[in-house]
């Protein structure tokens, strides 16, 4: 079997990988295992191009890396119970941040640096990128499943949302239109009484 350049970075990429998914669900801290997911993630994404799949990594990247990732962290470190790495800072986490920077350098660098990926056949046989075989796949011949698909996502985001909003008996909620709306004779109630002196009945 030839030894090609693709072929080198398609088994280095694999075996980032492999060890950065083993890594999230290995390591104990929850910031380093999101850390390693998007190595995961950024990883995928060099492999699909690899195999001239551009939409789906880029995507990849935009939508997980870009998005997902970000509040996955901000959730993360957001209700974390342990006050004291809050207090920390984020020069905790700095140096597991920069070692997957530097991979993920290293694996950009090594994209950059095929020459030619002609050893993978192209999704179009007309020579078309793939983001325009796609684009044309999907609004031609499967235009039914992915009108499908989309009607399914928009139903699970109302039913989400729908979810969300339904009023539970047993929780204890805040109300700011009525607090903006109140009046004072409706909070304080002025009771008259009688002075009496201390030691001394009332007549």
């Amino acid at each position: 079997m030839e030894l090609t350049w693709n072929l080198v970075l398609f088994y280095a990429f694999a075996a980032v990988l492999v060890v950065a998914a083993l890594g999230v669900i290995a390591v104990k801290n929850s910031v380093h295992a999101a850390l390693l997911l998007v190595l995961c993630f950024f990883t995928t994404a060099a492999l699909w191009l690899l195999m001239q799949a551009e939409f789906l990594a880029i995507a990849l990247v935009l939508v997980y890396v870009g998005a997902v990732m970000v509040l996955f962290l901000f959730v993360v470190m957001m209700l974390d119970i342990d006050t004291e790495p809050m207090r920390e800072g984020f020069t905790r986490y700095l140096p597991v941040g920069v070692g997957i920077a530097v991979v993920m350098l290293v694996e950009m660098i090594g994209l950059i640096g095929v020459k030619s990926i002609a050893t993978v056949a192209p999704a179009d046989p007309a020579g078309a990128s793939n983001t325009a075989w796609l684009g044309n796949a999907l609004f031609t011949r499967f235009l039914l499943p992915f009108e499908t698909a989309a009607v399914i996502l928009t139903v699970a985001v109302i039913a989400a949302i729908m979810l969300t909003l339904r009023k539970r008996t047993n929780t204890k909620y805040e109300n700011p239109a009525w607090q903006v709306s109140v009046q004072a004779r409706d909070r304080v109630r002025i009771v008259k009484m009688e002075s009496a002196t201390k030691g001394v009945p009332a007549p």
